[in-house]
């Protein structure tokens, strides 16, 4: 039986062709950055990183037409885009022909941790659950972003004593600046008391993810149970909801319920008993009923198309 495959720092050297560097595996943080163009093989005219969840960050000044499919969402890149990865949420990096640029960099939760003002990365609202942190930009941006990834390619080509602290600075300018491109009430800091049940029901939420294992059982499967642990009548967490995010509890679990049934269905061969089981479903007939109704299929057809 297999588990949802969680790409480690070694694989995506594997699958990038690129030279493993030396003791890593004794680092406690790492951090690269690469050229998007000098790893695309243009022989078979694509180059597609698998559907994981992976264990580590990583950003990405995407130039060139592709598509990003970021948990259940999907945006077309004609042009360029700025790219947030988080190993909590499965992407996809899918370019239509053999015509992209652009560079990245792939980092560990570690690597920033070893920084005098460390952070928490899942803690940045540019990293939050819920979030979609892919922007499209514009000229300028453009450059001012290709000039922080060319410094942190000549930076790690040094022999300077502190690069790496002055690297995890350049990390954390691009980090602060996709921030500065999302909306200001995506990273304002909870003023409120309906905002503060809003952010405390998604981290709720999110926490139940991902499902590791068929043993592994969704907790919190109601309004009603969201609203109990959060001490609030289940009508004025439903308002609170609605108004901040435009939809009501019920909407709001049955989505994210979907989009691990979907992961679950394509990434494992667990049977549909036991997913439907570690989603919170004691009936069968009622995961496969949910499931269509949501999504116009069965979770058999799902999984086989």
């Amino acid at each position: 039986m297999t588990t949802i495959p969680t790409a480690s720092i070694e694989d995506f050297y594997e699958s990038a062709s690129a030279k493993l560097p030396q003791g890593i595996n004794k680092e406690i943080g790492h951090f690269n950055i690469f050229e998007t163009e000098k790893l695309f093989d243009k022989k078979t005219g694509s180059r597609t990183m698998p559907y994981s969840r992976r264990d580590y960050y990583k950003i990405s000044l995407i130039q060139g037409h592709n598509r990003a499919e970021y948990a259940d969402k999907v945006v077309e890149i004609d042009g360029n885009a700025l790219l947030f990865a988080t190993p909590k949420i499965p992407y996809h990096w899918l370019p239509y022909d053999a015509n992209q640029a652009g560079m990245f960099c792939i980092f560990t939760a570690d690597f920033l941790s070893k920084s005098k003002a460390a952070v928490a990365l899942d803690d940045l609202p540019i990293f939050r659950p819920g979030e979609l942190p892919i922007f499209h930009l514009k000229p300028e941006e453009t450059t001012e972003l290709e000039y922080i990834f060319r410094k942190m390619q000549r930076e790690i080509g040094t022999d300077y004593i502190y690069k790496y602290d002055l690297l995890r600075n350049l990390v954390m300018e691009l980090i602060h600046y996709g921030q500065k491109l999302q909306p200001m009430s995506a990273i304002s800091s909870a003023q409120n008391a309906s905002e503060r049940i809003s952010s405390l029901f998604i981290e709720l939420l999110e926490r139940q993810f991902p499902v590791d294992s068929p043993q592994q059982r969704f907790g919190l499967r109601t309004a009603k149970d969201y609203a109990d642990r959060l001490a609030v009548h289940v009508n004025h967490l439903n308002k609170v909801l609605k108004e901040s995010l435009g939809r009501t509890t019920t909407d709001i679990i049955a989505s994210r319920v979907i989009q691990e049934a979907k992961i679950l269905l394509k990434q494992t061969d667990w049977n549909i008993s036991e997913i439907s089981y570690t989603l919170g479903f004691d009936d069968l007939a009622h995961f496969s009923n949910f499931f269509k109704k949501k999504t116009s299929f069965t979770p058999n057809e799902f999984r086989v198309a």
